[in-house]
C-alpha cells in the first residue's frame, strides 16, 4: 500500500496543465464577478433571494471552505466547480465524499482520459446509436508547492489499476486528510504522461478557455475533433477509431 510519507514533496514550480468540461455547463458568474470572500457573501445572500437556479449553478457551496476558493483569479468558477459539484460515483482518487480537480500535462492526455470515461459511461446507455458531445478545453496555471509525487510509483501498483479504484481511493483520502494540496501521478489512459489531482483549488492562479472539442459516439467514441467554436468552422481530426491504451 502506498503511503503519503513515501511520496516526495514537489518543490513549488509554476505549471500549466489542461482539462475538459462539458460545454453544457457554463461558468458561474457569481464566482468570477467578485474579488474576495466578503464580496461573494454579500452577492450570494442577495442572489439566494432572487435566483431560484442559484443552488444548481453553484452546487453545494458548503462542501468547500470559503478560504480555499481562489476569488479574483481568471476562471475561478472553473477551478471551484469540482469541489461544489462532487461526483458521488467517485473518481480515481475520491470515493465521492470530496471533490478533486483533475488536470493533465497536455491537452492530448486530457482528451485521452475524458475519452475513456465517456466511452465507459455512454456504453451503459441503451439505444444510444449516434451522439455528438461538446467540451471546452481549459488551460490551468497553478503552483505545485507541497504536493506529493506518485510518478515514481510503477504502473503495476494497484493505485494505477484501470478499473478497481480501491487502492487509489485510500491514497486520495490519505492525501486529503494530510492536508496535502494535491498529487502528481501517471496517466492510466495515455502511458508516459502524467496528471495532477488537486485536493483544493487554492494553488490555481488562472483557468482560461482555449478551444472547443467534440467527441463523436457511434457505438463507441469513434473520433475526437478540435473545433474553433461549437457548430462552426470545419473540424480538425485529432484521433479516430479505438480508444487510447488503458
Amino acid at each position: 500500500m502506498v503511503m503519503v510519507s513515501q511520496l516526495a514533496e514537489l518543490a513549488g514550480e509554476q505549471l500549466q496543465a489542461y482539462r475538459l468540461v462539458n460545454s453544457k455547463f457554463p461558468p458561474v458568474a457569481l464566482f468570477d464577478d467578485v474579488a474576495d470572500a466578503s464580496e461573494f457573501e454579500v452577492l450570494y445572500q442577495i442572489q439566494t433571494l432572487t435566483n431560484p437556479r442559484l443552488q444548481n449553478e453553484l452546487g453545494n457551496i458548503e462542501l468547500i471552505p470559503r478560504g480555499e476558493i481562489p476569488f479574483g483569479i481568471p476562471g475561478c468558477s472553473y477551478a471551484t466547480a469540482p469541489f461544489t459539484h462532487v461526483n458521488q460515483a467517485g473518481s480515481r482518487f475520491s470515493d465521492g465524499n470530496f471533490g478533486v480537480l483533475y488536470l493533465a500535462a497536455s491537452m492530448e492526455t486530457a482528451l485521452a482520459e475524458v475519452r475513456h470515461h465517456q466511452d465507459q459511461y455512454w456504453s451503459n446507455v441503451q439505444n444510444l446509436n449516434y451522439e455528438r458531445f461538446l467540451f471546452r478545453g481549459l488551460s490551468c496555471t497553478f503552483v505545485d508547492v507541497a504536493m506529493r509525487d506518485a510518478v515514481s510509483i510503477p504502473m503495476s501498483d494497484p493505485i494505477y489499476d484501470p478499473i478497481d479504484y480501491t487502492h487509489s481511493h485510500r491514497l486520495g483520502k490519505a492525501v486529503k486528510q494530510a492536508g496535502c494540496p494535491g498529487l502528481r501521478y501517471n496517466s492510466v489512459r495515455m502511458h508516459g504522461y502524467h496528471c495532477w489531482a488537486l485536493m483544493t483549488p487554492r494553488p490555481v492562479s488562472s483557468v482560461i478557455q482555449t478551444a472547443h472539442y467534440e467527441m463523436i459516439w457511434n457505438g463507441q467514441i469513434t473520433s475526437v475533433n478540435k473545433i474553433s467554436t461549437a457548430g462552426s468552422m470545419p473540424a480538425v481530426a485529432l484521433d479516430h477509431g479505438h480508444t487510447h491504451p488503458i
